[in-house]
C-alpha cells in the first residue's frame, strides 16, 4: 500500500518511520488522561522505549504487507495514528484502529483521514469488509463509524481487557465495499465533520 495518502490540502497519512517514537511519545506522555481513557496502550507506554518498539513492529509489518500504521499529518506535524490491525488478506478484512490528540479533535480530522484509508483499502487493497471495534460508551468513536455508514453488528462482551481483571464491552460495526461503493457515489462522505 502506499507510504503517503493525501487526505486535503492540510492534512496527509504518512507510513510511520523510525524517528516518529519520540513524538508519538510525547504525546502519549502529555495525554495520558485524555487517550488513556480509550485507549489501553496509554497504560502500558512507560517509557519512550514501549513507542519505539511498537514503531518496529508497524514498520515490519508494512514491509511484510501486513498491516498498516500511518501518522496523522496536519500540515506536516504529527497528530494522531490510524491504520489497519489483524488484516486477514483470505478473507478480504480489516479492522481499523486509530487516535487523534486532544486539541486536534471535533474538527472533522479523523472522518476525513478514516474517508482516505477506507478509499485506499476498498479500492487499492480489494478488501471486502472494514471493521471498528469501539469501547461500548465512547460515543465520540461510535458517532465516526456511524457518520461514515458503517452497520453495528453487535457487541463483544469483555471484549477489551483495560488492566487490573477489568474488561469493557466493545461495539462492532462493519462496512462492506459494495456499501462503500454506494455512499462513495452519493457522495455521503463529502464535507463530513
Amino acid at each position: 500500500m502506499t507510504r503517503t495518502i493525501r487526505v486535503d490540502q492540510q492534512i496527509s497519512l504518512k507510513a510511520l518511520v523510525p524517528s516518529d517514537a519520540m513524538t508519538i511519545y510525547k504525546i502519549t506522555d502529555q495525554q495520558r488522561d485524555y487517550l488513556g481513557e480509550w485507549l489501553p496502550f496509554v497504560q502500558f507506554t512507560n517509557c519512550v522505549q514501549d513507542t519505539r518498539e511498537f514503531v518496529e513492529i508497524a514498520i515490519e509489518d508494512r514491509e511484510l504487507n501486513k498491516d498498516f500504521v500511518y501518522k496523522i499529518c496536519l500540515e506536516g506535524r504529527l497528530i494522531g495514528l490510524i491504520g489497519t490491525k489483524r488484516t486477514d488478506y483470505l478473507n478480504k478484512n480489516t479492522e481499523l484502529g486509530y487516535w487523534l490528540s486532544q486539541s486536534h479533535q471535533q474538527k472533522g480530522v479523523m472522518t476525513r483521514s478514516l474517508v482516505s484509508l477506507l478509499s485506499h483499502l476498498f479500492q487499492e487493497c480489494r478488501l471486502e469488509r472494514v471493521e471498528i471495534c469501539c469501547a461500548s460508551k465512547n460515543r465520540k468513536s461510535i458517532a465516526v463509524a456511524e457518520r461514515l455508514g458503517f452497520t453495528l453488528e453487535g457487541v463483544k462482551r469483555n471484549g477489551e481487557w483495560v488492566g487490573e481483571n477489568t474488561y469493557r464491552d466493545l461495539k462492532v460495526f462493519s462496512l462492506l465495499q459494495s456499501e462503500y461503493q454506494t455512499l462513495h457515489k452519493h457522495h455521503s462522505f463529502k464535507n463530513t465533520q
